[in-house]
């Protein structure tokens, strides 16, 4: 408790000099991960889902940095509470950062009474998730001046900007899209879908019953999906010109087998954690608080990655 209280009053006083300088000067935010990091994110999803700390600070980027990040949450998640370790590890490191909620539904309402913001978010459709994305960079860019901007999104938030990219004019924006464990081909949730794809009338049903809960967006990225199939339909969804990462665990749960992340193609890079750490034993949703996926994202993102670049084991995200 001591050192979260430290963290908020480094945090208070990181944010009230971004206020005063509209440069993205390095920061001194508080960076929690693993355990620490999860029960803050437990309890922004609760309380704050708004902006985390060193997000939407009014920054522009620098030289060393010229594109702003925009940060997109993953399923059920918000921004408060996805990017806990991310946002402020950024902001420390001298980038300009902007994150946003999308996806809001009825399913989104509020936990808590009096606060009108939902934070249970990417429900939505995921065509119009992406047009949300769309029109939050397009705001980004107006804001800061830059020519394009860096997407790093965790699960749906790192599949969703393929369908901006490849559909939506976002292949003129993006610089690069970094994905944490993104749902890109789609899963099978450790085969129960391809196990109900023997029941015809499940198949029918599920996705219309989740429509009806206000949750479409979780029958979309079934493997096989129409969603996929249009996302897919060409091929790979990757698109000339944008630089690709994905930053996968072999321990992933939710986007199953695990190897449904990686894209294919010459502008892709497809990185394994336990290549790095062999004993991470970081899961689907932990990839938010895991260090050496962190490092990897800071490699990656930086103007001359090290394409032989071994991240530093420990500080490891949550497990199975």
């Amino acid at each position: 408790m001591v050192r979260l209280l430290a963290g908020m009053l480094a945090a208070a006083v990181a944010t009230l000099a971004f206020a005063l300088s509209p440069g993205a000067a390095s920061a001194s935010y508080y960076v929690p991960y693993g355990g620490e990091a999860l029960a803050e994110g437990i309890w922004n999803e609760t309380f704050q889902p708004g902006a985390p700390y060193g997000s939407n600070t009014g920054c522009r980027p620098s030289s060393a940095h010229p594109y702003p990040i925009v940060l997109v949450h993953a399923t059920a998640a918000d921004q408060g509470s996805n990017w806990v370790t991310l946002s402020p590890l950024l902001a420390n490191n001298g980038y300009c950062v902007y994150s946003f909620n999308y996806g809001e539904t009825a399913a989104s309402f509020p936990l808590i009474p009096f606060i009108t913001e939902g934070r249970i978010d990417a429900l939505g459709h995921i065509e119009n998730s992406a047009k949300e994305l769309s029109s939050f960079v397009n705001k980004v860019l107006s804001k800061t001046g830059a020519s394009k901007v860096d997407l790093v999104g965790h699960s749906q938030g790192g599949m969703m900007p393929n369908y901006y990219i490849k559909y939506l004019g976002g292949s003129a924006k993006v610089n690069e899209l970094i994905g944490l464990s993104p749902s890109n081909h789609g899963t099978t949730l450790s085969g129960v879908t391809t196990y109900l794809e023997r029941f015809p009338f499940a198949v029918e049903i599920i996705p219309g019953l989740l429509e009806l809960l206000g949750a479409p967006s979780l029958p979309e990225q079934e493997q096989g999906s129409a969603f996929m199939k249009k996302l897919f339909g060409s091929g790979e969804p990757v698109v000339t010109g944008v630089k690709y990462v994905v930053i996968q665990t072999t321990h992933d749960e939710v986007v199953t087998p695990y190897q449904n992340a990686f894209l294919s193609g010459s502008n892709v890079v497809n990185i394994t954690i336990q290549n790095q750490c062999p004993s991470d034993g970081v899961a689907h949703i932990g990839m938010f608080d895991d260090s050496p996926a962190m490092q990897n994202v800071l490699n990656w993102l930086s103007q001359s990655p090290n394409p032989s670049f071994v991240a530093t084991c420990g500080k490891y995200g949550q497990g199975i």
